[in-house]
């Protein structure tokens, strides 16, 4: 039996679990907090589709905007995001979009008395 869990890793390498479920990312109040003078407030959302196990990112309007390798996304559009992905929020804030399998194995023991 397999766990999939996804991450955003950053340039400097720490990773960001992404839960199974809508988080915002900006610099006040967000579930992942950037500390970039070119990332809004609330800049974007990265929300999970349960019937896909995807994950995908918004641009919520933000000035500097949301790129998806180098591109920027539309506001206000959802875009799935794919194993190995660059994701960059702003000027600065460049994410890379992983996947881990976590393997978990159940071993069960019958003891005869």
């Amino acid at each position: 039996m397999s766990v999939t869990s996804w991450f955003l890793v950053s340039s400097s390498g720490t990773r960001h679990r992404l839960p199974r479920e809508m988080i915002f990312v900006g610099r006040d109040d967000c579930e992942l907090m950037l500390q970039s003078r070119s990332v809004d407030k609330q800049h974007a959302v990265i929300n999970y589709d349960p019937n896909t196990d995807e994950h995908m990112v918004k641009d919520l309007g933000s000035l500097n905007g949301t790129f998806v390798n180098d591109l920027r996304i539309p506001d206000q559009t959802y875009i799935t995001l794919k194993l190995s992905d660059v994701i960059r929020f702003g000027y600065d804030i460049l994410f890379l979009y992983l996947c881990f399998k976590l393997y978990a194995f159940l071993f069960i023991f019958i003891l005869f008395v």
